[in-house]
């Protein structure tokens, strides 16, 4: 069973949500040089990753959502297993906040990959028969104004 098939799977591996087969990024690295350079269009069924001008400033608050999750997800973890004081003496809140900061440092060019292809895949729908149904193209797509920042 190929997982990328499945919503989650394909959106965490960065794969078009037209096909779920193309890779929406040139680079399979999330750490490095042009790690976030996009496709323009997927590579399988040449869905354009682009769908307006300014796309994905909606991404912004998707990362903001993923982070607030996170940290979450670290505190709560970091309250069950090693326990949180707030006694004056006791500085287990800032070793926290500390491996929060660094955790969420590390994570960030992964962040902004997972929510590219999430606030893409919200706005492509999935096509199971995407070969024998033709692409339409984008109804707010300006090609005059492409790439114009």
């Amino acid at each position: 069973m190929n997982l990328n098939k499945i919503y989650p799977f394909s959106s965490i591996s960065n794969r078009c949500p037209r096909c779920r087969e193309g890779k929406i990024f040139k680079s399979n690295k999330a750490y490095g040089k042009d790690n976030m350079l996009m496709n323009e269009h997927c590579p399988v069924c040449q869905q354009p990753t682009e769908i307006e001008v300014g796309f994905y400033y909606g991404t912004g608050y998707v990362s903001y959502a993923l982070t607030v999750a996170l940290t979450v997800a670290t505190f709560i973890a970091w309250k069950v297993l090693i326990g949180l004081s707030f006694a004056i003496d006791d500085n287990r809140i800032f070793y926290w906040l500390g491996t929060n900061i660094l955790i969420l440092v590390v994570l960030q060019p992964v962040l902004m990959r997972l929510s590219r292809s999430l606030w893409l895949s919200w706005f492509v729908q999935y096509e199971p028969d995407w070969k024998k149904k033709p692409l339409t193209e984008p109804e707010r797509l300006n090609k005059d104004q492409f790439a114009n920042w």
